[in-house]
């Protein structure tokens, strides 16, 4: 909503995820993929200095994309398929010794990427 409300739906969903994975999951945030065109680059997530041990869920919305995950220093990815509702959760050092991406595709569906994440200073803590 434009006044800044969390939708309930989305408040609940990071209140599940927090007490199943023992994390404080209390950020989230949107990304809209239009097409096969909008991707994401190979990165890990930043969580500052607390990155060592955290959890970040992806709840996927929408048409069906391939995850590319691989350990940093570019070895051989892992491919992952996406589809409507999955959930996928990297946790552990995982931002820190692995890098995930979205590739662009000749075709896709449009699809939302909702992420959970520990707010900064919780990243390692759990709840």
């Amino acid at each position: 909503p434009d006044d800044g409300a969390v939708p309930p739906v989305v408040r609940d969903a990071g209140e599940l995820l927090s007490r199943h994975y023992r994390r404080p999951l209390r950020s989230f945030s949107l990304a809209r993929y239009r097409d096969g065109r909008d991707s994401v680059a190979w990165h890990g997530d930043r969580m500052g200095a607390e990155r060592h041990d955290t959890v970040v869920a992806i709840v996927s919305l929408g048409s069906g994309r391939r995850f590319l995950l691989r350990p940093r220093g570019g070895a051989t990815a892992h491919r992952l398929a996406l589809g409507e509702g999955d959930l996928l959760v990297m946790g552990g050092t995982c931002q820190h010794t692995w890098e995930h991406a979205v590739p662009k595709v000749a075709q896709a569906g449009a699809r939302i990427s909702l992420m959970f994440r520990p707010t900064t200073g919780e990243a390692g803590r759990g709840s």
